[in-house]
Formats: structure tokens, sequence, C-alpha cells
């Protein structure tokens, strides 16, 4: 069949992996249609690096193989964009910073490995907040700049996997990879309308889903994950068992699913967010779906005690370590700083390299932190919930800041707070704990601006969360294509 750019452009991951498998399109013709979008596009700022010949060069090999070699490639000419800060052989891994500019990475990320090795294609990567340390994707290293929301240029697509987000929003690429230290997958999957997973990362060894050690330029160890991105949970559930070797989901029924409603990440809501969230609420509630009110009083303070000491005290050994196995140009993490672009990132790393927290990093992780994951577990096993459900963000997208990068927002012309710590609110508290989160589109506001719910699960139970957000998704749609 002869398919028009239209079509191509709708295609999900799941639909043009089928469609190049079966041989109804050709993988190098659906690579020169999305290299050209992205070329027509580039004022959003999306990517950092556009791989024109080596995409094109990949899809064509794809193209070439026998048609049973391509029906065993479970990505078979899928093109996805990676995160700057993800290692990959023989495109820049910057992580958005110029001291890292046009630094190239010896292997992938073992998680880009298992994506490529499954007949997957980056044509490029993706823009970001600097060194991922932030929720709007600002970025002023002036081989970059602001990331811009497909649905509206002048506001911000969240962050730090902005440029990730908005390249699947504005069709770019059906999916991709980003980080979430506290909320970075997540929260650019909210305000760009596509889906955003954070998988379990618990205590990390066995806990930990997804392992790219020294392979992605951190803030965090205890808090740092991969996470895949796409415009559907279902996408994100292929590049999952992909990169974990998991099967197919596990069925259920909406029927019986008791999902907790956690009041904390309730309260607080920009009006325009909290209207969509309940109209979704109560179709998911007329689709059989049980919702238990749980108070979850003290969530927030113990997330309190454990978030900011442990992201600001151990980037200043991770990021080190980082630098010395990757042999980056840059050999001290003060080396690094001393050229951040981005005003919020560089107060942000005046105090790391103060480690103006350490004080509190042991109690953070010794103490808060066990009790935090405790508090959460006994949640999911006393109320006997399959699913925390919230609203991703309080607030939908704001606009860019060209001063400062973040500074400060009001929610319906309230006092300003941080706009940071507005954001991360509500999908921070997942990361603490080290359990799996997951930001699927719940509709659009009045003005057509894209609102997003999260599902966060017991530990280690991704592939049922995944699979309570497939069957979420198919009762609330897809939202549809910016207009660009």
């Amino acid at each position: 069949m002869t398919w028009t750019v239209d079509q191509q452009l709708a295609l999900t991951a799941t639909e043009a992996v089928a469609a190049i498998q079966s041989g109804r399109l050709k993988a190098a013709d659906y690579m020169a249609t999305l290299l050209a979008r992205a070329a027509s596009l580039s004022s959003l700022n999306a990517l950092t690096t556009l791989d024109l010949d080596g995409a094109l060069a990949a899809a064509q090999r794809i193209d070439a193989l026998p048609p049973e070699a391509k029906a065993q490639l479970p990505l078979a000419g899928l093109p996805i964009v990676v995160k700057d800060n993800i290692n990959t052989a023989g495109l820049q891994t910057s992580a958005g910073t110029p001291a890292l500019e046009g630094f190239v990475p010896k292997t992938n990320a073992p998680s880009v490995q298992r994506l490529l090795d499954a007949g997957a294609i980056i044509l490029g990567k993706a823009n970001m907040h600097e060194l991922a340390f932030g929720i709007t994707s600002t970025n002023f290293a002036t081989h970059a700049g602001p990331v811009r929301n497909p649905y509206d240029p002048t506001l911000i697509p969240g962050g730090s996997s902005g440029g990730t987000a908005a390249a699947i929003a504005a069709r770019i690429v059906p999916a991709g990879l980003g980080t979430d230290t506290g909320g970075s997958t997540r929260i650019p999957a909210a305000l760009t309308g596509t889906a955003g997973f954070r998988p379990s990362v618990g205590n990390g060894g066995a806990e930990r889903r997804y392992h790219d050690p020294d392979a992605v330029v951190p803030i965090s160890h205890t808090r740092d994950t991969v996470g895949p991105m796409a415009r559907t949970v279902a996408d994100i559930a292929l590049l999952d068992g992909v990169i974990t070797g998991a099967g197919a989901l596990p069925t259920l029924t909406l029927n019986g699913l008791r999902i907790g409603l956690p009041e904390p990440l309730w309260e607080g809501l920009e009006k325009q967010v909290e209207d969509v969230a309940h109209a979704a609420l109560r179709r998911l509630e007329s689709a059989g779906v049980t919702f238990v009110p749980v108070a979850m009083s003290e969530l927030e303070t113990l997330n309190g005690h454990v978030g900011g000491p442990i992201a600001i005290h151990e980037p200043r050994e991770d990021v080190l370590a980082w630098l010395v196995a990757n042999n980056a140009p840059v050999k001290t993490v003060a080396e690094m700083a001393a050229r951040i672009a981005s005003p919020d990132v560089r107060a942000i790393y005046d105090g790391v390299l103060a480690d103006v927290l350490g004080a509190h990093y042991d109690a953070a992780l010794k103490q808060w932190r066990p009790r935090l994951q405790q508090y959460v577990a006994a949640t999911f096993t006393d109320e006997r919930l399959d699913a925390l459900l919230f609203p991703t963000t309080r607030l939908a997208a704001v606009p860019i800041d060209d001063l400062n990068g973040s500074s400060t927002v009001s929610i319906d012309g309230a006092a300003p707070i941080d706009t940071m710590d507005a954001f991360l609110r509500n999908t921070d508290p997942a990361s603490t704990s080290g359990i799996p989160g997951l930001s699927l589109a719940a509709g659009m506001t009045a003005g057509g601006l894209p609102v997003g719910l999260e599902l966060d699960g017991p530990l280690g139970e991704d592939r049922r969360l995944l699979a309570i957000g497939v069957a979420f998704e198919q009762v609330l749609g897809v939202l549809p294509a910016p207009v660009l």
C-alpha cells in the first residue's frame, strides 16, 4: 500500500513495528518521513542531535532482511529518540551541558542496546533540562535552547526529559527513552499528552528493574532510572518488555480493581487540572473501577525528609564516577559545574558542591527512606489496593521562563511557589520510595492543554501496573495531535 505522510505520522510504535514486520511499510520510507518531520519542527528544540545518515542506513538494513528475520525483531525499524544524558555509541551524550558538548561514548547504555538489538533505530538525541536538574527543560546551553511544548510553543513541555516528550507529542517519533529521578519521565508526559514510565528501583540490586551502571550522566544512584516514553501505554509496555525480557502483560478487568486516591496528592490542584482529573475518575468509575480515598497523612512529611538530601548529596560522587568511567573530557565535578549555562542549575550545583544537605544524608537514606517505603507498602496491603491514582502534576504547562529556567508559579492566583517544588510534589514520592509510576493522558483543559494522571504500584508489580494503565487508556482514550 501507499502510505501518506499523515498516516505514517499517526502510527503508534506498536502499529509501526507491525507494518514494517509485515512488509506493508518500508522502514526507510518511514524513517525519511520522520527525519523530515524533525527538520521541519526544529524550532521546538526537541533534539540536540539528528542522525540523518545513520538512521536511514539502519532503516535500509532492516528493509534488506528476509521476511522471517524481520518478523522476529520485536522493534523492527522503530525510530526512537534517546535522552542526551544516556550513553549512545557514536552519538553525542552531553546531558545538555557545555562541558560535555560533543562527547561521544564508546558503548551504548544496556537499555539502549536491548532496544537496538530488537530492531529499534536511534533517530537522534533528545534535548533536556541541563544535567537533568529541573522540570522545565528550559536549557540555556547555546547548543540546545529551551524545549517547547508542541501544544503551545510558548509553554514548557516539562522535564527533565522534555525533549523526548516533545518529540513524541509532535509526531517526530512514536517512542523514546528518558530518565527519571524525581518525575522526569512522568511530568513531561503529563504536560505533552503522552505516556511516561518510571520502573521499579527499590533499594537497587535485584529490585532495580533497569540496570544501566555508569551509562547515564547521573544525579543519584538511589533515585535515578532510565524509563520508556511513548504515545500510548501499550507502546510503553512494548519497550519495557524488550528492555527487561518480560512476557505479555497480565490480563485483568476493570471490575474489581481497587484504586487508592491519596488525599494529599489531590489537594491544592489548579482548577482546570482538577476538573479534567475528576471527569476522568467518573469515566473510570462508570467502567467498573472502585476508588478508595486513602488519607496517607504522613506521606509528604516522610518524603520531605528523603528527597532533597539524597538528590543534592549523591551527585558529587556519582557524577565523578561517570566522568571517570567514561573518560569524559572534563575530569572533576567542579570543572563541569563551572561551565553550567542555566542559572537555576548553576544555583543547585552550588549547593551540591558545598554539600549543603550532607548532614542529613545518612538519616535520609537509612532512617527516613525505609520508613517511607514501609508506609507506602503498608498502604497497598492494608487497603487492598491495586494502585494509587492522582494527577501527575498540580498544574498544566506554564510559560517558559527565559530569565532563570525555573523560578516561581502561581496556582489560580495564590501566592507564588517554587516551580520545581510545585511540579514535583505528586511525582516525587514514587521516586524516593523506589516504586513504579506511570503517567498517562487524562484529557485536555478547556484551553487545549494536556493533563496527566499517574498510577503508582507496589514495588516489582511493574507489568501489572502497565496492564492497568492500558485498561485505563482504553477508557480515557488518547489525545489528539497538536496542531503544528
